[in-house]
């Protein structure tokens, strides 16, 4: 299933502006944030209601048919979770704006959004080595040929262990001997 998301510039200023009402608790960067997401889809702003918990505790965002969302305001979602990182905030916020984009199949479409929205957001600070970057790539390439090529040959006989290796002289110097009779006869 495709799904349209807003261009990165969209998303990078949206999710500045959620993570800033995270950190300061000023209403006006959500607002912005949520103003920005329905006017690209062109849909009414849902009925937003802070709660300290939902569901004791479980729920951290609730949507519900009739357009209403209720979501854990950032200050209790600091105190009283386990994981208070604002990026789990951030992602329950688009988690809740995708119930209420989407009404069929919620769950699933909502989670992918989430996946959509937040992938291209972290910008790499420092460019990679160019050198490790073609060598992780010659490795990746080098190990789906190997996949694709013909079935794996025996291992060399360099490789087994010092009881392997007495074994197998045993078994050799029996075969030479001629006493194959005995053998057969076990």
């Amino acid at each position: 299933m495709r799904m349209l998301v807003p261009p990165i510039v969209q998303r990078r200023e949206m999710d500045r502006n959620l993570v800033e009402f995270f950190r300061w608790e000023e209403s006006t960067p959500f607002r912005r944030a949520v103003g920005n997401f329905c006017r690209y889809y062109n849909v009414k702003g849902p009925r937003i209601e802070w709660c300290e918990y939902i569901d004791w505790g479980k729920a951290a965002g609730k949507t519900f048919q009739d357009g209403r969302i209720h979501l854990v305001h950032p200050e209790n979602w600091k105190r009283g979770r386990v994981y208070k990182s604002e990026r789990m905030w951030v992602q329950t916020v688009y988690h809740e704006l995708a119930h209420y984009l989407f009404w069929a199949d919620a769950e699933r479409k909502a989670e992918s959004f989430t996946q959509l929205m937040v992938r291209g957001l972290k910008r790499v600070g420092r460019r990679r080595n160019r050198a490790i970057a073609v060598a992780r790539r010659k490795a990746t390439l080098g190990a789906r040929a190997g996949r694709n090529s013909t079935p794996l040959r025996r291992k060399t006989r360099r490789g087994l262990s010092y009881a392997a290796s007495l074994m197998r002289r045993r078994r050799k110097s029996m075969n030479v001997r001629g006493n194959r009779g005995r053998r057969r006869a076990a």
